[in-house]
């Protein structure tokens, strides 16, 4: 592990990396972030979902050191009384879930789609770009919100996991169409090169050029849009959840205790709603910072 560790730091990315303030920076907060919704269970003062220990009569305090705060709440606790920075820690795991299975869906079905239209072409293309042209006509904060809307409608009484399932599915058909067009125009480009030419008159199968010479070759793109879609994910599900259609209001997401601290905004209790705010800004931030330092190390103009 250290050799790889080591290796990748001294190839060009790894010099780039390290070269960069900024996206050191943006890795170091993203690691934290990452590293407390994962172990949450352990390093999270509070567990929010256990009923046992919530106690109403710690709800709405400040901050540990705003007056009336207690030690035990460093960042407040909320209106059932749950702790804010424990909320936070399985907040986040919830909404990185969320937006990692959305996007890898997204990736999975736009690469799919995209590497068929540009390769076959004719028709298949022509059908699947007008696919993609309705869906682009559409805001996708509104196609999700119908999608999430209409879902919570159909099963008003379902498990949370089909809630969550729901999610998922609206935030990954309005992402795939980016990947999708991304990934035809590349492989427009790749499949009059020589290689497929050359794969095509030895008779490998279509398939077989399409997965394993043409695919590898447009997949840079595809990395640094994924990076940079994963913190459109987490948003998009901070504002279905914000706007009560997302995850079910018993599950601690940043949009659910942004939307629920905006209720006792303006009564003085700012903190339940301002630090799951601080901390989606710096996970979108973060992301956003290292997606853009990806995409400026893989071009070798950039070199």
């Amino acid at each position: 592990m250290k050799a790889v560790l080591a290796g990748w730091l001294d190839s060009d990315v790894g010099y780039s990396f390290r070269t960069s303030p900024v996206a050191v920076a943006a890795a170091v907060v993203l690691a934290v972030c990452v590293f407390c919704a994962v172990f949450a269970n352990w390093v999270a003062p509070h567990d929010p979902f256990d009923l046992t220990q919530l106690e109403l009569g710690d709800a709405h305090l400040p901050p540990s050191w705003v007056g009336g705060g207690k030690a035990k709440y460093l960042l407040g606790t909320d209106e059932q009384g749950r702790d804010i920075l424990s909320a936070l820690m399985f907040g986040t795991r919830i909404s990185l879930v969320v937006s990692l299975v959305s996007v890898a869906l997204s990736v999975l079905i736009g690469v799919s789609l995209g590497l068929l239209a540009g390769f076959r072409g004719g028709w298949v293309d022509g059908f699947l770009m007008r696919l993609c042209d309705v869906m682009l006509s559409f805001p996708a904060i509104l196609v999700a919100l119908l999608i999430a809307g209409v879902g919570r409608a159909l099963f008003p009484n379902a498990h949370t996991s089909v809630a969550f399932g729901v999610l998922i599915l609206a935030i990954t058909l309005t992402g795939w169409v980016q990947y999708a067009r991304t990934v035809r125009g590349s492989t427009m480009v790749e499949r009059n090169k020589e290689y497929v030419q050359a794969a095509r008159v030895t008779g490998v199968a279509p398939l077989r050029i399409m997965v394993r010479h043409v695919l590898p070759n447009v997949l840079g793109p595809v990395l640094v849009l994924g990076t940079i879609q994963i913190a459109t994910a987490i948003i998009t599900e901070a504002t279905l959840s914000f706007l009560g259609v997302g995850v079910p209001p018993t599950s601690p997401s940043l949009g659910t205790l942004i939307g629920q601290g905006n209720n006792y905004l303006f009564s003085g209790e700012w903190w339940i709603s301002i630090f799951p705010g601080i901390m989606l800004i710096a996970i979108a931030l973060s992301v956003n910072l290292l997606g853009d330092w990806l995409r400026d190390a893989l071009n070798p103009r950039l070199r």
